[in-house]
């Protein structure tokens, strides 16, 4: 938790993994990294900087030198020796007065602070340059298009059939079996939907086989659901996709498969089946087996069986690699339940499971993603050596809700049994985003899924009013990692739970006011993110935080971008030298919003008359000349 300092956030001294702060994202072992600290002058007189870092788990200490002064900051700089895949470093500042603080990525503190949440450079393989500059939109097949071949096809046995304007059933059976009939050529025929959206990432709910219509119980991983249309349906959407220059990635349960699976049906109630050793058995008889969350269809993998490994996830013929290879060229994986998978009881082989997953995808095409599903504190998982992002709820969607979402009566709040969604404040939210993303390295940070709901959740709207809505669009596409929009959200739909939020697209209302405005926000949001690679890859600092509003600037070299998120009217004025805005006066036009901005000799004054979200694009950083020549990994010019 961030120390109380009397200094407001703007003068608090600052270092991120940006590339304004750490002179290379993708360092080896051995490499020299120079990394910078920026302290503001407002802070006070600051006689020493000295590197923490703990390589091999054993302190080692190291002095920074003074770059000066440049716009009301001085900058320190230091060179780095990665000796460790995960080379963790923190800040400790001497003052004048004899005290003395640490920094590091959950911010300053006046004792020393943990290991976990040290500022982190990753030697390990990086995740592909595009991750950073993603914009994902989610589609749950079954609910987003149906091609004219859907007609062609008869429903299977388990299904309950409805027609596509019919209500989502919200009780069982209903829930797994109400199927729309939505298949792939039906999300190629809509592929000019997302372009108008600017997304460039889609992702894929599971396309394997089933006995539901989320599909996540799979009955089998080598070909895609005839029911979507086949192999040669998944291939076309792919070619169509990268034709317009956007990925595609799928989902895998890596955790379970489903009751009617081969590997399952092989082994129930056979012992001598060489697929026996796939699953956790509580009998000898193999009848009765664990399962994920108790759910009989959904029994689940024991991953110390080596052949498991070498059918799913290990080598060239292995589930990871077929869809990823030509002619399917998918461009990565969502792994399902990732948090659960290869732990139960005594076992923990997630680490290895991971890794055998990524080094099979580096094998089969490096430039590819792998996310993992976590529905909590992600960070101990989640340093690189696998996973390249989170889709988690703790960092992002819990507190975004929490700030902005009515304290509303839920039935449970993103797996907590709450009974309401809490009523936080903006320092609340702060707090939370902050602590739950110190844990992780910065690059995971930038592949990390800021989603406001996922076909897991209700979505946001039906817990917000919508003055509202560009304010939690704007956070997500403007904090550091992946925006997400679940398909449906950009129409405004809402749902209650995860299953009443699959609703089928009502592409029908695409041109209804109400739709095509909330269409219009969700690509302007998205074109801002998009014309800004600071908005992707730049550093964060934050400037305010208050009940009702937050100031950040997203930052390089060659820009800035200043940004206020506000829920009610809001008036926050900050020192000039805080923001590169020196040459402006008067006001300054925003690229997105409606709040104002003014800029005096008093400093920069942001007005919002309500809710909103306000961006305006400044000059880059300036910063002052190393003379010291380090190798050139470093920073020196």
């Amino acid at each position: 938790m961030l120390t109380p300092h009397p200094l407001p956030f703007h003068s608090l001294p600052h270092h991120d993994g940006s590339p304004l702060y750490v002179s290379t994202q993708t360092p080896t072992l051995g490499d020299v990294v120079t990394v910078r600290l920026r302290i503001p002058l407002a802070f006070g007189d600051v006689t020493m900087v000295r590197t923490r870092a703990n390589p091999d788990r054993e302190p080692r200490f190291g002095d920074a030198r003074p770059l000066g002064p440049a716009d009301g900051h001085v900058w320190w700089v230091a060179d780095l020796v990665v000796e460790n895949p995960v080379h963790g470093y923190r800040f400790l500042l001497t003052m004048a007065d004899g005290g003395h603080w640490w920094l590091n990525a959950s911010g300053l503190h006046d004792i020393e602070t943990l290991d976990s949440e040290d500022f982190k450079l990753v030697a390990h393989p990086a995740p592909p340059e595009w991750a950073a500059t993603s914009v994902m939109y989610q589609v749950f097949p079954d609910r987003f298009a149906r091609s004219d071949a859907a007609d062609t096809r008869e429903a299977p046995d388990w299904a309950m059939p409805a027609e596509w304007d019919d209500a989502v059933d919200q009780l069982p059976p209903g829930r797994s079996h109400q199927f729309y009939g939505g298949d792939l050529d039906g999300i190629t025929e809509h592929l000019d939907h997302l372009e108008r959206l600017g997304v460039t990432l889609l992702y894929l709910t599971p396309v394997f086989p089933g006995r539901s219509n989320h599909r996540y119980d799979a009955a089998g991983f080598v070909e895609v659901d005839p029911l979507l249309g086949g192999d040669a349906a998944l291939i076309r959407l792919v070619e169509a996709v990268h034709a317009r220059g956007l990925k595609v990635i799928g989902d895998l349960t890596a955790n379970h498969s489903g009751d009617g699976h081969e590997w399952f049906q092989a082994a129930h109630l056979d012992p001598s089946a060489p697929e026996s050793a796939f699953y956790y058995w509580l009998d000898a008889e193999h009848r009765d087996y664990m399962s994920w969350l108790g759910v009989p269809e959904l029994p689940k993998f024991n991953w110390s069986s080596t052949e498991l490994r070498r059918r799913f996830i290990d080598g060239p013929d292995s589930v990871v690699a077929r869809w990823l290879a030509a002619p399917y060229s998918l461009d990565g994986w969502r792994i399902d339940v990732a948090n659960m998978t290869g732990r139960l009881g005594d076992d923990d082989l997630n680490a290895e499971v991971r890794q055998t997953i990524r080094r099979t995808m580096i094998d089969v095409n490096p430039d590819t993603i792998l996310l993992g599903e976590f529905t909590n504190d992600a960070s101990a998982d989640f340093q690189g050596d696998a996973w390249h992002g989170a889709m988690t709820y703790a960092n992002f969607t819990r507190p975004l809700w929490s700030w902005l979402a009515r304290p509303d009566p839920v039935s449970s709040f993103f797996g907590l049994p709450l009974g309401t969604i809490p009523a936080h404040t903006g320092e609340q939210f702060h707090r939370a985003h902050t602590r739950f993303a110190a844990g992780f390295p910065w690059r995971t940070r930038l592949a990390t899924m800021n989603a406001l709901d996922t076909h897991d959740t209700a979505r946001f709207r039906t817990h917000a009013d919508a003055e509202v809505v560009p304010v939690a669009v704007g956070l997500s596409v403007t904090l550091p990692g992946i925006p997400v929009v679940l398909a449906g959200d950009e129409f405004g739909l809402v749902g209650v739970d995860g299953e009443h939020s699959r609703t089928p697209m009502p592409w029908g209302s695409a041109a209804d006011p109400d739709v095509a405005a909330t269409i219009d926000l969700y690509s302007t949001l998205i074109g801002l993110r998009r014309g800004h690679e600071a908005l992707s890859t730049g550093g964060l600092r934050w400037l305010y935080v208050g009940e009702d509003a937050l100031v950040y600037v997203r930052e390089t070299e060659q820009e800035s971008v200043l940004l206020l998120a506000t829920r009610a009217a809001a008036e926050v004025t900050v020192p000039g030298w805080v923001v590169p805005v020196s040459g402006l006066s008067g006001g300054v036009p925003p690229e997105v919003g409606t709040a104002l901005c003014t800029v005096s000799d008093a400093g920069v004054r942001l007005v919002a008359a309500g809710a909103s979200f306000t961006a305006w694009a400044l000059p880059g950083v300036t910063i002052p000349p190393d003379e010291h020549l380090v190798s050139p990994r470093g920073l020196a010019r």
